[in-house]
């Protein structure tokens, strides 16, 4: 129960920190850029710590079983990080560092046992993609950690280095890429690359408004036409407001590391706060 009231009071505190930044932005007069540059020098007067992926708590049963105690879950994810340096290293990047933690909890067990913590903290280089003086996107090149504390024969580790970007299509798509080259340092998870793949790809659209959004993320298995998959429905009923009602459906293999080589399909509803710019997968 203290783990849940920690995280809610996180949720409150990241929430109310970007609804004053969304209204500091607001009152900003627009600005009149002249190059590539002096768009980054005003993205860069942006505050340094933020979000990096979607910060949410979703809860939710399995389709196509028979929900149960053991087998329905609440999962929440933290995702937060820090830029280092400003746009001035070569090649316009930037350094940051992240930190992401992502929980599956079994609150609808006697005695609520947190199943899985998944812990993913990242070093990288960040760059904004300036297109015609207009900021389209952003790309990094990361060297990340992903455990889940574990030890004995249920201990769960890799690393790898990732290339990733998001790019704004136009005013309502967005797409992104990842790939990864894998450093498998446990003798545990050796066939990881089997049901969590190389390489991602995502798209978004969303509304004029952006108060409605779907995604869709698909990870390529090492097997012919296999994909896992994921699905987000998002929505909030307040057009100043960061926080939105969120639905998310995932099937395939991968969600988290214990279970990494077992098929779940989950459908979760609950609520998420994203990043101002671009949601990260």
């Amino acid at each position: 129960m203290k783990r849940c009231v920690f995280f809610l009071l996180f949720l409150s505190f990241v929430e109310i920190v970007f609804a004053q930044k969304h209204k500091i932005l607001d009152n900003i007069p627009p600005v009149r850029y002249y190059n590539a540059d002096s768009v980054r020098a005003v993205l860069d007067k942006e505050p340094y710590f933020t979000l990096f992926k979607d910060n949410y708590i979703i809860g939710g049963i399995p389709i196509g079983s028979e929900p149960t105690a053991i087998n329905s879950d609440v999962k929440f994810q933290l995702s937060i990080s820090q830029r280092i340096t400003r746009s001035k290293l070569p090649f316009d990047t930037y350094l940051f560092i992240q930190y992401t933690q992502k929980n599956f909890w079994n609150v609808f067990q006697k005695s609520l046992p947190m199943r899985e913590m998944n812990f993913n903290p990242g070093i990288g280089l960040g760059h904004l993609i300036v297109y015609k003086d207009n900021y389209i996107g952003k790309g990094y090149l990361m060297l990340e950690h992903e455990s889940n504390g574990k030890d004995s024969i249920f201990s769960r580790s890799w690393n790898k280095v990732t290339l990733a970007t998001s790019i704004m299509l136009n005013k309502n798509w967005e797409t992104q890429a990842k790939i990864w080259i894998p450093i498998i340092d446990s003798r545990n998870n050796k066939d990881i690359l089997k049901y969590n793949g190389i390489f991602q790809f995502a798209t978004t659209f969303r509304t004029n408004n952006k108060r409605f959004n779907i995604s869709a993320l698909f990870t390529k298995r090492n097997s012919k036409m296999s994909f896992n998959s994921q699905v987000e429905i998002s929505y909030k009923f307040k057009q100043t407001e960061n926080q939105y009602f969120f639905l998310q459906y995932y099937n395939g293999y991968g969600e988290n590391l214990l279970e990494y080589n077992q098929y779940k399909s989950m459908l979760r509803l609950g609520f998420v706060i994203k990043p101002s710019d671009f949601s990260i997968f």
